[in-house]
């Protein structure tokens, strides 16, 4: 490629690339961060001299793909609640008066292992009590339209899901469907009712108090709160206490219900079809990071079969 002196031929774009630039590498606030967000800056660098007509593509087009699949960067795993954790958490939103709003939605999560967009998003018609089932056909995005000129700001959309797997059909269990019938009870007793139309869609059956549609921040929000108070009042219970929340966030809980699949021993393509990966890859790993009580217990099972009787 023939050497391009911007500075000097275009100074005015040069300044804004520079700019942009400088901008981006800002947001490094330590050494492992702008390791981690420089591929970024330079794709978007690059992406700007494209779209001023000084180099016709991007070559650091899929650049950060190749990098996450290096496993240049180690991230920490997403953990699940264990068992008495997800105990603790149900337990203290069914009791406690403060919290007790939110114990429907979030027992549908840790009981579907719903993608938040999928559980924000549900409508009244999308749930069959007489078959038991969940029907999985869209989700409720909530995000900054910057590109948009006459639509810009930040605002719910509704999309359809990515691949074929993610449009399916959730079995409602008991415990799911006890959940649903209390939130309408709920918002019955409150006098709440959905006031807002999505791209066509509304009578959404999780609603905050103004009648409008969650978000996944919102959500987050709610749950840094319960586990600070509940860890304080079994704090007080017990200064020794031996069973805490840990932090985590709402896709935390779906991780928790493949978990607790895998240790009822749910057949892996069962797992894949209600989590609505395209990849089995993706469940598989879920299953193979399964919690330490289970790998454990599983090895006492092969342990007694290989050891003859005496």
């Amino acid at each position: 490629m023939a050497k391009f002196n911007a500075k000097e031929n275009d100074p005015e774009r040069y300044a804004r690339v520079k700019e942009e630039q400088d901008r981006l590498r800002t947001r490094c606030k330590s050494e492992l961060r702008l390791a981690r967000l420089c591929p970024y800056c330079d794709y978007q660098v690059f992406q700007l001299a494209v779209d001023d007509d000084y180099i016709r593509n991007n070559p650091t087009d899929n650049v950060l793909k190749e990098l996450k699949k290096s496993h240049v960067f180690q991230t920490e795993k997403r953990r699940a609640l264990t068992k008495e954790e997800q105990d603790l958490f149900l337990n203290y939103l069914r009791n406690n008066h403060q919290y007790n709003h939110w114990y429907p939605l979030f027992a549908v999560m840790l009981g579907t292992g719903l993608r938040v967009g999928e559980l924000t998003g549900l409508r009244w018609c999308d749930l069959d009590f007489d078959e038991g089932l969940i029907d999985i056909n869209h989700t409720l995005v909530y995000y900054c339209h910057r590109e948009e000129v006459a639509k810009n700001g930040c605002y719910f959309n509704i999309n359809t899901p990515k691949t074929k797997a993610g449009n399916r059909q959730v079995p409602m269990i008991d415990s799911v469907r006890e959940a649903f019938l209390m939130e309408r009870d709920y918002q019955e007793k409150m006098g709440i009712s959905c006031n807002v139309v999505i791209d066509g869609y509304t009578d959404f059956v999780f609603l905050n108090k103004n009648g409008k549609t969650h978000q996944q921040g919102t959500l987050n929000k709610a749950i840094r709160r319960i586990i600070r108070d509940c860890n304080d009042e079994e704090l007080l219970k017990d200064e020794n206490a031996t069973v805490l929340l840990p932090h985590f966030s709402c896709h935390s809980l779906r991780h928790s219900f493949a978990t607790r699949m895998c240790e009822a021993g749910i057949n892996i393509k069962v797992m894949q079809d209600t989590l609505g990966h395209n990849d089995i890859s993706t469940t598989m790993n879920i299953y193979t990071d399964a919690t330490k009580a289970l790998k454990k217990s599983e090895f006492q099972t092969l342990e007694t079969y290989l050891i003859p009787e005496q």
